[in-house]
C-alpha cells in the first residue's frame, strides 16, 4: 500500500473540497492500477506493497519441518532469494553446482512445472551464490536476474522472451560479494542497480529495462566519495510516491538517492549514511518507504528517516530522526506506525515510525545469524534466522514472542505470504506452510 498525501493548507469552498475528493478517487485508482497483480500474491522480493508488508489474516503461527506442512519441494542449494508467487504458480531462482535456473513449481501440489537453465558460472561467495535476487512477475510475465548479470523474461509457460548480460553490456561486475540486487518491477520498467567499487573502478549505475523488450531505456552513473568496500551495495530499489510524484529510491555508497523513473536523473541525496567515511561499510539491507517517509539502513549505524518531496542535497532539511541502532543485513518492516528492527544478532527494536523514539529494545529473539528479512503481517512479525528457526512475535508497542518454529535447515530466505500461506525456503527444501485458503 503506498501512501499518498493530499495536503489541504486552509478551508476552501465546497466546490474546492469536491474537487480534492475527485482528484483522492483519481490519485488512488491510479496507485492502485500501478500494482500489477493481485494482493494475495507475493510478486517481488517484499512482497505485493513492495515493503514486507501483507494485509492477511489468520496466518500459521506454529509449525515443524513435518507438522503443519502442505507440501515440501526439495531443493538443490540454498539461495538468497525468496519464492515469489502468483496465482498458480511459485517462481524460484536455483543454484545447482555451476548452473542457475528459474523453476516454475504448481502451487497447489508443489511440483515443478518446468526448469530453464539461466546460466552456468555459479561460484559461492562466503554464503552467497549467484541465485540471490528474487524474480519479479506481473502476473503475466517472469523476469529474472543471476548474480553472473543474465537477466531473462519467460512467459508463465516458460517460454523465454529475451535475455541479455548485463556485464557484456556494460562491464564485470566489481562487488565484493557477488551481485545480489533483486530488480524493480514499475510498470513497464525494470529498475536494476549496479552499486560497486571494492573490485572495479567502473562507475556505480541504475538501469532501466524495458520488460517488454529487454532493451535499455536509459543508464544513469550514480557517483559517490566511498572509498573501498563502501561503494558496495546488495539493495533492491524501492518506490516513493506521494502527491503526484513518483521516485525510485537507492541506497548504497554512503548515500541515498530519489531518481525520477522516466529519465533515470538523481532529484535528491542525503549525505550521512557513513559519516566516518569507515572503508568497508557496504550496504545490504533495502531501502523502506512508507506514508511519505523514507528510511534508509546502512551498516548498522546511523539508519535514517527522511521526509519525501525534497530536492537537491536534502542531508539537514529533510531529516526527521536517526537511529543508531539499525541493522546490518535484514532490511526493517514498517506498518506506518511502528517501525521494526532485527539485526542479524538476533535483537529486535521497535520505534516510532514518525519520531524514531524507541517503544522497545533491545529484546533479544531466537539466538544465530539473521540474513533474511522480517515480515509482517496478520499483527504478527515473521523472521527466521540461518538455522531455520523462524521466530514469530507480536506487533505493537508490547514485545511478546508467540512461537520458535524449529527447521534445522540453513536458511538466507526471507518468507513469503500468500492467501493463508507462508512459503519458507531453505538450503533442503521449499516448505508450504498452512493450509490455502482465501482471505
Amino acid at each position: 500500500r503506498f501512501w499518498l498525501l493530499l495536503k489541504r493548507s486552509r478551508p476552501e469552498p465546497i466546490i474546492k473540497l469536491t474537487m480534492h475528493k475527485k482528484l483522492l478517487f483519481i490519485i488512488l485508482a491510479v496507485s492502485i492500477f500501478f500494482i500489477p497483480v493481485k494482493a494475495r500474491d507475493w510478486p517481488q522480493w517484499r512482497g505485493p506493497h513492495l515493503n514486507g508488508t501483507s494485509q492477511e489474516t489468520g496466518l500459521p503461527v506454529t509449525w515443524t519441518n513435518s507438522e503443519n506442512i502442505a507440501w515440501k519441494l526439495a531443493m538443490p542449494a540454498w539461495t538468497g532469494a525468496t519464492p515469489i508467487v502468483s496465482g498458480e504458480h511459485i517462481f524460484l531462482n536455483v543454484a545447482d553446482g555451476e548452473d542457475i535456473s528459474l523453476w516454475a513449481v504448481d502451487r497447489q501440489t508443489g511440483q515443478p512445472v518446468w526448469q530453464r537453465q539461466l546460466s552456468d558460472g555459479n561460484v559461492k561467495r562466503r554464503k552467497q551464490n549467484m541465485s540471490s535476487p528474487s524474480p519479479v512477475t506481473d502476473g503475466k510475465h517472469v523476469w529474472v536476474m543471476t548474480g553472473t548479470g543474465i537477466l531473462t523474461q519467460f512467459d508463465f509457460d516458460g517460454n523465454k522472451g529475451w535475455t541479455r548480460n548485463i556485464q557484456t553490456d556494460y562491464g564485470q561486475f566489481g562487488l565484493n560479494w557477488g551481485y545480489a540486487s533483486s530488480p524493480l518491477l514499475y510498470e513497464d520498467g525494470l529498475y536494476v542497480p549496479v552499486l560497486h567499487g571494492m573490485r572495479t573502478d567502473d562507475p556505480s549505475y541504475i538501469l532501466r529495462v524495458d520488460t517488454a523488450t529487454g532493451k535499455t531505456v536509459w543508464r544513469v552513473e550514480r557517483p559517490t566519495n566511498a572509498r573501498r568496500e563502501s561503494p558496495d551495495a546488495y539493495i533492491t530499489p524501492a518506490l516513493l510516491q506521494y502527491d503526484d510524484t513518483t521516485e525510485i529510491v537507492i541506497t548504497g555508497g554512503d548515500v541515498v538517492t530519489g531518481h525520477d523513473p522516466e529519465t533515470g536523473a538523481e532529484l535528491w541525496r542525503a549525505d550521512g549514511l557513513n559519516p566516518e567515511n569507515n572503508g568497508a561499510y557496504r550496504i545490504v539491507a533495502s531501502p523502506v518507504v512508507m506514508d511519505g517517509v523514507i528510511y534508509a539502513p546502512t551498516r548498522e549505524r546511523p539508519l535514517l528517516a527522511l521526509r519525501a518531496g525534497g530536492r537537491g542535497d536534502i542531508t539537514a532539511s529533510h531529516l526527521i530522526w536517526t537511529t543508531q541502532n539499525g541493522p546490518d543485513v535484514p532490511t526493517p518492516v514498517t506498518d506506518g506506525t511502528y517501525f521494526y528492527i532485527v539485526n542479524d544478532r538476533g535483537i529486535v527494536f521497535c520505534l516510532d515510525a514518525k519520531t524514531g523514539e524507541t517503544i522497545y529494545g533491545p529484546q533479544r529473539i531466537t539466538p544465530g545469524t539473521y540474513s533474511s528479512s522480517p515480515v509482517l503481517a496478520d499483527d504478527k512479525i515473521y523472521v527466521t534466522n540461518e538455522d531455520g528457526t523462524t521466530t514469530v512475535y507480536s506487533a505493537g508497542p508490547e514485545f511478546r514472542i508467540l512461537a520458535e518454529n524449529v527447521m534445522d535447515e540453513y536458511t538466507l530466505s526471507s518468507v513469503a505470504i500468500s492467501e493463508g500461506q507462508l512459503f519458507l525456503r531453505t538450503d533442503s527444501f521449499l516448505y508450504a506452510v498452512g493450509e490455502r485458503r482465501e482471505n
